[in-house]
């Protein structure tokens, strides 16, 4: 499992090495925009061929397509990177908002992947316990930001692309990290609607707690 994660995560920074690589080279930002939509191309073809989803790949080179527009019209090499910064800076001001409001980030991703979409709102539990694990995910936000912000500015365009190269796995480290404190914050936890017999007590909390018997 982490052996595969490893490799997709080494495929899926394929365009932005390209970028770095050709921009470091020929300091031509065509030629490192050529490299990184080929790479960009040559990733969603591998996917296609071994039978892999194309989504991630897609929005991927969605992004270096506007990038490059940004790169290619401005002619700074260091717009390329603006989208991602862009990313990084909405989710750094809208995180703390959906948490505030009780909605983080993460719950709602775990809900579409689970097909149980919002229902994890009914437990208090779960609620604080995905708020908990939300703050690592975003702490991968902001460092990412820290990082990259002052190199955009200084117009470093090599050392943001090598920054750059580790964001995926950055952000899958943070994911990672981030739900194994929703888990631990759970705990035995169960949540269960309330049976007809507890309709005096479902206006309290729909959780019953469950702890294992050794």
């Amino acid at each position: 499992m982490i052996r595969r994660r490893l490799r997709a995560t080494v495929i899926d920074v394929a365009p932005v090495f390209g970028f770095t690589m050709g921009f470091a080279v020929t300091h031509r930002v065509v030629v490192a925009l050529g490299l990184a939509i080929a790479a960009g191309l040559g990733v969603c073809v591998y996917r296609l061929v071994r039978g892999e989803s194309v989504r991630r790949a897609l929005a991927a080179l969605g992004l270096i397509c506007v990038g490059g527009v940004l790169a290619a019209r401005s002619g700074q090499a260091t717009d390329f990177f603006l989208p991602g910064l862009v990313v990084h800076c909405v989710m750094a001001v809208v995180t703390p908002v959906l948490l505030l409001l009780g909605w983080p980030p993460m719950a709602l991703v775990v809900g579409l992947i689970t097909g149980e979409r919002t229902k994890w709102r009914r437990c208090a539990v779960r609620r604080r316990a995905f708020v908990q694990g939300n703050l690592v995910v975003f702490a991968g936000h902001l460092a990412m930001l820290a990082v990259q912000l002052p190199l955009f500015l200084s117009g470093q365009v090599v050392a943001l692309g090598s920054v750059d190269l580790f964001g995926p796995v950055v952000l899958a480290l943070g994911a990672l990290l981030g739900w194994r404190v929703y888990r631990r914050r759970v705990g035995t936890h169960r949540c269960e609607a309330p049976g007809p017999s507890d309709i005096e007590m479902s206006h309290r909390s729909p959780c019953v707690e469950r702890t294992s018997r050794s």
